[in-house]
């Protein structure tokens, strides 16, 4: 082996890296929430930019996801107690594993979201947010910096907690 193909090795082995250490600050808290445009499930266009202000928890689910079911109705109710403090909830749907479009309507019908319900088509958004699974919960401050990260279905306590991080006091 030649030692430049060590060093070009080694120089890649950096990179990517770098670049794993890059993705998992976007869930880290302390951090800004990486910034996103996804199409809503009515035709809209939705910017996390456009919450700057407002506590902000981006949930990340699927419809043949059962936990996501499971959480979902706590999610609705935690979105209905606090909403005049200004809390919005973005849910994004892994749109790319999804079947047909036709399941998330279904699903946003079922459980009758009061919140925006996002598309993430490509999958450009759970990769910026260096997803590991769902159902996946990111809190964030009204300074658009990460507070907390819940990873799989969140329990009530839980969900109360992260939320008196990022609601007003």
């Amino acid at each position: 082996m030649s030692e430049g193909s060590t060093r070009g090795r080694q120089l890649l082995t950096a990179a990517v890296g770098v670049f794993a250490a890059a993705s998992l600050h976007a869930q880290l808290p302390g951090k800004p929430a990486p910034a996103f445009t996804l199409k809503t499930l009515e035709g809209d266009t939705a910017r996390l930019a456009e919450y700057l202000g407002h506590p902000v928890l981006i949930n990340f689910w699927a419809t043949w996801c059962t936990p996501c079911r499971g959480e979902m109705p706590l999610l609705i109710a935690a979105y209905r107690a606090h909403e005049e403090e200004g809390l919005a909830i973005l849910a994004i749907d892994l749109t790319d594993q999804e079947r047909s479009l036709k399941d998330v309507r279904k699903f946003q019908a079922e459980f009758q979201m009061p919140f925006p319900v996002l598309l993430d088509e490509k999958g450009k958004t759970r990769k910026l947010y260096a997803l590991r699974g769902v159902p996946t919960s990111v809190f964030v401050g009204s300074n658009g910096v990460v507070r907390a990260v819940n990873r799989g279905p969140i329990e009530a306590a839980v969900l109360q907690q992260y939320l008196t991080e990022i609601l007003p006091r």
